[in-house]
């Protein structure tokens, strides 16, 4: 099984985490693109709109089935290994969901003036597509 990771390809903190997750992960589970992908976007009927409201993670067997925002970050930690344990005790606390909901609004509304913006949009090794290894 497979997912998409659409992330914002300009902005240094999500190109960074991304990073992270490239090296955690190798393209065993992951695939990516930016949000400045056009024809990524175009692919999956995402919008420049619903960018957005944040990172998207698309399942590659059922493209139908989508994670948005905090939920999609949630889901990326729950698919990692041991990654499980930790989300669910995050999900278990009360109020601690309804808080890393607002604090994950404030950073990408405020993402480029707090981590700043990129000077080109970086592209992932590991490709939706996988053309670009």
């Amino acid at each position: 099984m497979n997912y998409y990771v659409i992330y914002d390809g300009n902005c240094n903190l999500c190109v960074t985490l991304v990073q992270l997750l490239e090296s955690l992960d190798q393209g065993k589970l992951f695939r990516y693109s930016p949000m400045q992908d056009e024809l990524t976007l175009a692919k999956f009927g995402i919008t420049p709109q619903e960018c957005e409201q944040g990172m998207i993670l698309i399942d590659a067997d059922t493209p139908d089935k989508r994670w948005q925002g905090s939920d999609a970050a949630e889901e990326i930690g729950r698919l990692l290994p041991l990654g499980s344990i930790f989300v669910d005790a995050y999900r278990a606390l009360p109020g601690v969901k309804w808080v890393g909901d607002r604090f994950y609004a404030q950073i990408r509304d405020n993402r480029y003036t707090i981590f700043g913006k990129r000077s080109s949009t970086y592209q992932s090794s590991f490709c939706v597509d996988g053309s670009c290894k």
